[in-house]
């Protein structure tokens, strides 16, 4: 783990050419999220009775006990993992993919977010020029020619990076505006070098007062079903929990808030909401 300094980090929208470098960040970061969200699934109730009744169907026809078995599950392993999202990074979108160019700020001046830390110290961040992958830049050449119209842009959402001299340590995902004064985060992640470091919570809070100064009212974040440190960390900030920290007299925009579903309709997220 690295000491980090809350003061010298820049927290701006994403960039084009710092694309594959935050699909790698995601990737370290949901590290296992698909498995686990499997494994979640497998366990439900209904689903083993299905497997059991396949089972028993398959002894029938096959004379070893342990096929029997080990095939359905197999099989509907391969099922979720072909109808699954793909992208796991971004669960709680209403989109199974993301759209990381439309997404991309391409103004020459940084749109950044506040960093409270800056005024308590009284410093301004050390910024250079952001650190690249080998072979990104072909890469950037390649997707810099498509057309990106206002209404992509508006409906990608948008993508915020946390960078500190020249490396960027985490991001978190906006998902675009689909009801007035109403956010969505649905993806948060910081580097493995930078956990435990009040990182993530500085790039929530940051994006909050960002919205609350936007005209929003209320923030919406989707965490993935198994994640019990996603659920304790959002509950620290403030989040309630969508369907067990509210009643049937809360208003009946609470009501339009789905979590995603997957296999047998069961939930792959947990819904928390804040009030701005």
């Amino acid at each position: 783990m690295v000491r980090l300094e809350l003061d010298q980090v820049v927290m701006r929208r994403m960039k084009e050419e710092d694309i594959e470098i935050v699909k790698a960040l995601i990737k370290e970061g949901c590290e296992g999220t698909e498995n686990r969200l499997i494994l979640h699934i497998l366990t439900r109730p209904l689903c083993l009775f299905i497997l059991a009744v396949f089972s028993s169907i398959l002894r029938c026809l096959v004379h070893s006990f342990i096929l029997a078995l080990a095939i359905p599950v197999f099989l509907l392993i391969v099922f979720l993992k072909i109808t699954m999202p793909r992208s796991t990074g971004v669960l709680g979108s209403s989109r199974p993919y993301w759209d990381y160019v439309g997404s991309s700020y391409r103004e020459a001046q940084d749109d950044t977010l506040q960093n409270p830390y800056c005024r308590i110290s009284g410093k301004t961040p050390f910024t250079k020029k952001p650190k690249r992958r080998a072979g990104s830049k072909d890469k950037d050449n390649e997707t810099s020619t498509e057309k990106i119209t206002p209404e992509r842009e508006q409906a990608a959402g948008q993508v915020w990076v946390a960078e500190s001299e020249g490396d960027i340590l985490g991001c978190i995902f906006r998902e675009g505006e689909t009801r007035a004064g109403i956010s969505r985060i649905c993806r948060l992640v910081t580097g493995s070098w930078y956990r435990r470091e009040g990182l993530g919570r500085l790039l929530v809070q940051s994006l909050e007062q960002r919205e609350r100064e936007t005209g929003a009212h209320r923030v919406y974040a989707h965490v993935p079903y198994p994640s019990k440190v996603g659920e304790a960390f959002f509950r620290k900030l403030g989040y309630r929990h969508l369907g067990v920290e509210t009643s049937d007299e809360d208003d009946k925009e609470l009501k339009q808030e789905t979590p995603e579903r997957g296999f047998l309709g069961y939930p792959l997220t947990k819904v928390f909401y804040k009030d701005l």
